[in-house]
């Protein structure tokens, strides 16, 4: 048994993002079993993000499927419903690699979320004794913390133009390592609700990706599963993070099909 923290506790996420290469990931919301973890995995998806924020799972629920991640080199990361440190502490308490922070509209309200993310002194992360990431075994905090904070991402969501006018200071905060933008929520306080081809939207991206390279922070796509085109252009743009879309729009896509195939049989 390895005594080595790295060797135990390692974000495959993080290490693919310094590489310069873009990351998949799929949205959790329908499947509450440990499964979808390895479906995932067999799938080839590099994360998960399990989504509090639309989703009736518990935190037990969501323990279970980051546990079952970590296991198989699939980064789970949890988008909370609310920014407080009782909600961020206790999923990545319970196994997340990292914390979503939707809403995210201010340098202070990053701030705390980093606060609530990181040990000391980076952060006020209270001890939590043995943790997952970790195996379950106990290490001397000077070792176990630094090993914590470097492996525990912190994604912050701009999902409207407050967050974009202040998108410099937001990611000029230490220890928010990347942005997702959520496009839908976007355009709905735009105005331009499902104008996907509006050049608000290219101009929101291109603002935030060159926001996020001035810091040497990374940029994620969000809400854009139906447009692979926009998707395509965005990474081209400097985006890194892809959310291609929900556990329950996979299943009725591919179930739809399937229906429709036996339905077009002619006889």
């Amino acid at each position: 048994m390895s005594d080595n923290l790295s060797a135990i506790l390692k974000n495959n996420v993080i290490e693919k993002l310094r590489a310069n290469q873009v990351v998949s990931s799929m949205t959790v919301k329908l499947v509450s079993g440990i499964e979808i973890a390895q479906i995932a995995k067999s799938a080839g998806f590099d994360s998960i993000y399990i989504d509090l924020e639309h989703s009736s799972f518990s935190l037990q629920t969501t323990s279970q499927i980051c546990m079952a991640a970590m296991a198989i080199g699939v980064a789970a990361f949890v988008r909370v419903p609310d920014n407080s440190s009782q909600w961020i502490s206790r999923v990545l308490d319970g196994g997340a690699l990292g914390v979503i922070a939707p809403h995210v509209q201010s340098k202070e309200e990053a701030q705390r979320v980093v606060s609530y993310a990181k040990f000391p002194p980076f952060g006020e992360r209270s001890a939590a004794g043995v943790l997952p990431h970790l195996h379950f075994r106990a290490f001397p905090a000077d070792k176990a913390y630094p090993a914590l904070n470097a492996n525990t991402m912190v994604v912050v969501q701009f999902e409207n133009q407050v967050a974009l006018d202040h998108a410099d200071e937001i990611m000029s905060v230490a220890g928010v390592d990347m942005v997702m933008i959520g496009s839908n929520d976007m355009l709905a306080d735009m105005g331009i609700a499902g104008q996907y081809d509006h050049p608000r939207l290219k101009e929101a991206y291109a603002h935030t990706i060159a926001v996020c390279q001035k810091y040497g922070k990374f940029c994620g796509v969000g809400g854009l599963s139906s447009r692979p085109d926009l998707v395509a252009q965005f990474v081209q743009m400097g985006a890194r993070y892809v959310s291609t879309g929900t556990d329950l729009a996979f299943l009725l896509a591919a179930a739809t099909e399937k229906a429709k195939q036996v339905s077009n049989l002619s006889l």
